[in-house]
């Protein structure tokens, strides 16, 4: 399978048709997206019910007599400062994903940023300094202001002039995720990266 370097004079790159010609799973693919969000939810709300609040468990006033509604305990959840009723406890929302499912996911994605023509490959991607100026200079020689990098180091320069820009991320290719992926309009790519994705998904 070949693919066309931006930039260049029909300067092509042969990758692997299983790994970047996969079919569009998309049940796959909702499955992994799930459990990375999931995977970031925090789930440590704590809330105490009516044997966790604190308080006295004596009846405030005589069942019969005194012409108020009846009450057994001032921690009942109906009485302000009382426990809650069905109090939400710290749980684990993670789920599991083993690595078929991570790499098979990955697979698609990139094979269906291929076939919608969003993923532009280049021979190398970097800026001189630390400066975010600079990075928009870069992508408008592509037209890009809503892009995902991915390069095979982490590029400290473009990470940092990239955190000032809404819809600009940079990676490397041992931190990409599903979501990253489809979350931005274009996604620019190095050769080398490429290969590392293809060593990683063999």
């Amino acid at each position: 399978m070949e693919l066309i370097l931006k930039n260049t004079l029909n300067k092509t790159l042969t990758v692997s048709e299983k790994i970047f010609g996969c079919t569009f799973n998309k049940a796959l693919i909702h499955q992994v997206l799930v459990a990375y969000a999931a995977e970031a939810r925090q789930g440590t709300c704590c809330q105490k019910n009516r044997a966790e609040v604190i308080g006295s468990g004596k009846k405030p006033w005589r069942q019969k007599g005194t012409g108020r509604a009846r009450s057994g305990s001032v921690k009942s959840p109906i009485w302000r400062s009382g426990g809650v009723t069905f109090a939400a406890k710290p749980q684990d929302y993670s789920k599991k994903i083993n690595k078929k499912m991570y790499r098979g996911a990955i697979k698609s994605i990139i094979s269906e940023l291929i076939r919608q023509n969003r993923l532009i490959i280049v021979e190398y991607f970097s800026i001189q300094a630390p400066k975010t100026k600079l990075l928009v200079q870069k992508l408008q020689e592509f037209f890009l202001n809503d892009v995902l990098i991915i390069t095979d180091n982490l590029e400290i320069n473009l990470f940092f002039a990239a955190r000032n820009l809404y819809k600009v991320k940079v990676s490397n290719t041992k931190s990409i995720n599903p979501i990253n992926l489809i979350s931005f309009e274009k996604v620019i790519i190095t050769v080398n990266a490429i290969k590392q994705i293809e060593d990683m998904l063999v």
